[in-house]
This record gives structure tokens, C-alpha cells and sequence, in this order.
């Protein structure tokens, strides 16, 4: 255990990135340059001696509610969709082997030729080795989203919270870009997220990690370093806890 971790915030956290952050100004694939300077922020975290793992979407390549909206059929989309996010964790554990950080790619759909199965209890280990354990392909269902995905993996690995990274610090009443008065939150509810529809996760995951009482962490990746000052306590974010 690294002699810093006493100074962490949070010991074990699940970080989850949406695939659309992998394509950097891009409107679709991946940019090894993006996805080098997030994996910069999480070789930081796991030197700092935080157990992180992660959970990275498919937007930038398949998104299945797009293809379901154009007539395929929404399983099959969705298993598209997780395929995706096979790629995009793939590019992330390569970009981390890069910085000489260890990381395990564990799919929730067995795909032995090109990464780990999931398994709780290899996962688990894999933690506590340091290694960045990174998620891919959902929850192996269709039907549920990453958002999903990563509160679920995030109670199974006994995280202190699931962080959703974003473009802003935390969560607003509405897009800040587009309404310059919209309200900013430090602090809310499970409840005061689900009655207000606001849009940061799906219900369905924000349910489940009240029902765990997980904390739900949303803070800004577009800042250089950020994640290692989450993981201190000291970047801008917005908290959903137990009220």
C-alpha cells in the first residue's frame, strides 16, 4: 500500500468516462491524444495509491439506442454498443501501458483471444495488486446503460464512490454552456436528483446506488490533474449521497 494513501479522500473509486470523451473534438472514434492524457490523470491516481478501476462508454463508436431509434433491434444495438466499449477500454489500457502503469481490460462478455473474462473475485485482485482494472462491455445485458454498469461494478468492488467525470464541475439545473444562469449544486440527494430529472446519470443507476448507499461523485476531467485532487478533496464537484 502506498505510503500517500492516507492522505486520500477516497481509497477505491470506480472512475466512468464516457465514450464520447475518448473522441476528444472528434465526433466519432478514438484520439490517442485525448485518450493519452486521460490515462495520464489515471496513472496519476493509482501512483497516489488509489485502487481505481474504470468504466468507459461506447458513444464515440456505437451508441444502441441511435441504432434501435433507426429500426435495428435494441438488444442487438446494445450488444454493439458493448462491443464498443471493448475497443475504447483496449485503447485506454494501452495508453496506461504506455506510462508503464499496470491495467487489466475484465469483459463482461467472454472474449478470451483479447482480454480477461469478468470475474468478482479476479477483479477484486487485481485491485489490490494496484493494477487499473478497466470494465468493458457493460453489464453483459442489454437494456442497461454504462451509467448503470459502473454503479453496479462500483458496489461489487467496494468503491467509496463512483465518480462520473464530465466537461463541467459538477451538476447544474441546466447545460451551463447553453443557460448562463443555470444553478450550480454542491451537494444533493438521491431523491433531489430523481424528482429534478436531472440528467447527469439514468435512473436506474442513480436508484441502485441509493439502494447501496453509494456516493455519486460528478466533477470535470477537462482539467489537467483533476482526478488526483478529487481523490485529495479538492476539486469542484458535485456529491449525491445519503440525505
Amino acid at each position: 500500500m502506498s505510503g500517500t494513501q492516507s492522505e486520500l479522500k477516497y481509497k477505491r473509486l470506480l472512475l466512468k468516462l464516457s465514450g464520447e470523451a475518448l473522441a476528444g473534438d472528434g465526433a466519432y472514434g478514438i484520439d490517442p491524444e485525448v485518450v493519452g492524457r486521460l490515462a495520464k490523470e489515471i496513472s496519476e491516481a493509482a501512483a497516489a495509491g488509489c485502487q481505481i478501476s474504470v468504466v468507459v462508454g461506447g458513444g464515440n463508436i456505437f451508441r444502441g439506442l441511435q441504432g434501435a431509434a433507426r429500426g435495428m433491434e435494441r438488444a442487438t444495438a446494445d450488444y454493439m454498443g458493448m462491443l464498443a466499449t471493448v475497443m475504447n477500454a483496449l485503447a485506454l489500457s494501452g495508453a496506461l501501458s504506455q506510462l508503464k502503469t499496470s491495467s487489466r481490460v475484465l469483459s463482461a462478455i467472454p472474449m478470451t483471444t483479447v482480454c480477461e473474462s469478468y470475474v468478482r473475485p479476479k477483479a477484486l485482485h487485481h485491485l489490490r495488486k494496484g493494477r487499473v482494472v478497466i470494465f468493458a462491455a457493460g453489464t453483459g445485458n442489454p437494456f442497461f446503460t454504462t451509467d448503470t454498469a459502473a454503479t453496479l461494478r462500483a458496489i461489487e468492488m467496494g468503491c467509496d464512490a463512483v465518480v462520473k467525470a464530465t466537461q463541467v464541475d459538477g451538476i447544474y439545473s441546466a447545460d451551463p454552456k447553453t443557460t448562463p444562469d443555470a444553478v450550480r449544486y454542491d451537494a444533493l440527494s438521491y431523491s433531489e436528483v430523481l424528482a429534478r430529472d436531472l440528467k447527469v446519470m439514468d435512473g436506474a443507476a442513480i436508484a441502485l446506488a441509493r439502494d447501496n448507499r453509494l456516493p455519486v461523485v460528478v466533477f470535470s476531467i477537462a482539467e489537467p490533474g483533476n482526478l488526483l485532487k478529487l481523490l485529495k478533496g479538492e476539486a469542484r464537484a458535485t456529491v449525491i449521497q445519503p440525505g
